[in-house]
């Protein structure tokens, strides 16, 4: 088992969802981001950055982040994540080659 942190961004939550699920069932944890429903309020600047610090420490828990990668897209946030993944000698997958 692996402790796995999804990466991406979240304009991709359904398939970041459906990738968290089949890896739990075949057993591993997966930490995924927060996704903001439609309920949400609109968050701060601060917020924001939060939200993106606590995405850092899933990913110091992590054996390894998964880059939800669809299309071959990797916006700048998600580009900062795998660098800091990297820089953590942290395993690094992608979802798409």
């Amino acid at each position: 088992m692996k402790i796995i942190t999804i990466c991406g961004s979240l304009k991709y939550k359904e398939e970041m969802l459906k990738v968290a699920l089949n890896m739990e069932l075949k057993g591993d944890c997966v930490i995924t981001p927060i996704f903001p429903s439609e309920n949400s309020p609109a968050f701060t600047d601060e917020e924001i950055k939060v939200f993106n610090d606590m995405h850092k420490e899933k990913i110091k828990l992590s054996d390894a982040i998964l880059v939800v990668n669809v299309n071959g897209y990797i916006g700048k946030t998600t580009e900062s994540e795998i660098q800091y993944a990297k820089d953590l000698n942290k395993e690094i997958l992608y979802l798409e080659g």
